[in-house]
């Protein structure tokens, strides 16, 4: 779909609307982030968000890709998939086709497409992002901290394992739906992560990063109750501390910090001067524990929304 509302007279601006992209389309798109990336410092979309660039059409997503004189310099993801939440978006515009209303085109529409119930992403908190949010109307609701702490000379605590339970790594195929029913009820109140499902696991072990050796799962009588994920990012040499999670029936017995424990000592063994984090500013409690651990905010990702 072609909006001529974002038309300038002698540099034509388009806007076209797809449920999935084509394989130059999906390249076009990935330089695009590329390059924003190199000057902004950090991904605008995120490792979801890139996923669901390839493998054809997924149900809910769809892509915005805005263009000037057949040139793209700009991308917006919607995604429809929250039974409750507004859609959520993620929107880039090229460094060099920055201050010219781009941003501002992308975000009309996704508000057009969302029927202005919307939440967008402004990953790293930037001023450029959170003044488009107050001209589109969006207020910040949420607010999720990348965390960081040194690996050199990890001296954390023996972990202590409640009783009953075992650690072992995770086997590709024979451990997916144990993994996935218990993240589902981790993750229960936090409807990205809770809500993956078997192709956002596959998407997941096709990545070049995948290590089933870091990814660690506790059973008490060869039943799945907690794990942590770990994540390799080779070119930056930082280890990150992807997914942490416990089921509900066992939390609280000290088994999340020590798999944390367990976890932040294999990155460690990995020669990695750094290890990551995300959480929720609002998650007190999650946040305490990762401060004890080391752990210090290193940048702010936000999330705006319409008023509801």
């Amino acid at each position: 779909m072609t909006s001529d509302d974002f038309a300038r007279p002698g540099r034509p601006r388009s806007l076209q609307t797809y449920a999935a992209l084509g394989p130059g389309q999906t390249e076009a798109v990935l330089a695009l982030l590329a390059e924003a990336a190199h000057v902004d410092g950090q991904q605008a979309v995120s490792e979801q968000g890139r996923l669901q660039l390839r493998g054809g059409e997924r149900d809910g997503v769809s892509h915005l890709l805005l263009s000037v004189d057949d040139e793209l310099v700009g991308y917006a993801q919607l995604e429809d998939t929250d039974p409750v939440e507004p859609p959520a978006a993620e929107l880039v515009v090229h460094p060099s086709y920055r201050g010219h209303g781009h941003g501002r085109a992308l975000g009309s529409a996704l508000l057009a497409a969302s029927g202005k119930r919307l939440r967008v992403w402004a990953h790293g908190g930037h001023s450029a992002a959170r003044h488009l949010a107050q001209v589109l109307g969006l207020t910040l609701f949420r607010e999720l901290r990348q965390m960081r702490r040194p690996l050199a000379g990890l001296d954390l605590p023996d972990p202590v394992l409640p009783e009953g339970v075992t650690v072992r790594t995770f086997v590709p195929g024979r451990d997916d739906a144990a993994w996935l029913a218990v993240n589902a009820a981790a993750f229960a109140h936090h409807p990205e992560q809770g809500a993956l499902t078997q192709r956002d696991l596959d998407d997941r072990k096709a990545e070049a990063w995948f290590d089933p050796e870091g990814f660690f799962l506790a059973e008490r009588d060869g039943r799945l109750v907690g794990f942590h994920w770990t994540k390799v990012h080779a070119a930056e040499r930082l280890g990150e501390v992807y997914v942490l999670g416990v089921s509900p029936d066992a939390q609280g017995g000290g088994l999340g910090r020590s798999l944390t424990t367990i976890g932040l000592r294999h990155l460690a063994a990995r020669g990695l001067p750094t290890a990551m984090l995300y959480v929720d500013a609002d998650n007190k409690a999650a946040v305490s524990v990762y401060e004890r651990l080391g752990f210090v905010t290193h940048e702010t990702d936000l999330m705006y929304r319409t008023e509801t």
